[in-house]
């Protein structure tokens, strides 16, 4: 009887990896619910799935950086996974995505995600069957994107702390029409409460370089009551939280602040 080990496909590398992106710190482990479901769609056993994503996590730097070890295990299709990731997170995210509804049986259920993460300038759905495709796609794109932004901010509000997610948004840093490559990339999001998140996007809100709040003037001139003091004068110079993991981009915030902040 052979006792070669089962290669991992690039189908099973995908729901993993999409696994990874949307597993918050530290639950990682063969216990988890997620993990043994995964496990069971795909023929391997938990500790296996769990290995694979935590070969994941030790390719991100900030991990190399706290020490985390790749196991060992590391392999080129890692890698390459995740690189392909980095240069080009929305092909990455819309196969992942329909890989995952197709060995779980469901592959139009992103058809129902919600939209309210998506900018303002991203494309509204047309119609036809070519137009559905996209509406399709589009959807899966921004459920991953959250599900990733969310998890690895551990579902709280970077400015507030605010932790209930039905008042969270996945922010974009650049937005949705500006750069195809980088809208499924968590680097280039930041968990924020609804109200923030309509002022980040809309640049009467920023970051500075030391990721301290910085507001546009306009915002300050706006008609004052208590409930604008409340929402927003107190953010000035609040430090924003950072997640253990897909830190936001500098070169994105440096992005948001050239071209969206509004001086």
């Amino acid at each position: 009887m052979s006792t070669a080990r089962k290669g991992w496909s690039r189908e099973e590398l995908l729901v993993t990896f999409r696994l990874y992106c949307r597993t918050p710190f530290g639950r990682l482990h063969s216990r988890n619910p997620s993990i043994i479901e995964l496990a069971q769609l795909i023929g391997r056993t938990p500790g296996a799935v769990t290995m694979k994503a935590c070969n994941f996590a030790s390719l991100d730097p900030h991990q190399q950086a706290r020490n985390i070890s790749a196991l060992g295990n590391v392999s080129r299709a890692d890698r390459e996974l995740w690189e392909a990731f980095l240069d080009d997170s929305e092909t990455i995210a819309e196969e992942a995505e329909a890989v995952f509804l197709s060995l779980a049986g469901n592959p139009h259920e992103a058809l129902s995600a919600p939209r309210e993460d998506i900018d303002s300038t991203a494309p509204k759905p047309p119609e036809g069957a070519t137009e559905l495709r996209s509406l399709v796609k589009t959807r899966r794109v921004q459920s991953f994107f959250r599900e990733a932004v969310l998890a690895s901010y551990g579902s709280c509000c970077a400015l507030t702390g605010i932790a209930v997610s039905e008042l969270l948004n996945a922010s974009h840093i650049v937005p949705w029409s500006v750069d195809r490559t980088r809208r499924a990339d968590p680097r280039n999001g930041i968990c924020l409460n609804a109200l923030h998140d309509r002022a980040f996007d809309r640049g009467l809100i920023t970051f500075d370089t030391d990721l301290r709040a910085v507001l546009s003037p306009q915002l300050r001139e706006a008609a004052q009551n208590p409930l604008h003091r409340a929402a927003f004068e107190w953010l000035e110079g609040r430090r924003l939280t950072v997640p253990m993991r897909f830190q936001p981009s500098d070169d994105a915030l440096a992005y948001h602040r050239t071209h969206v902040f509004k001086e």
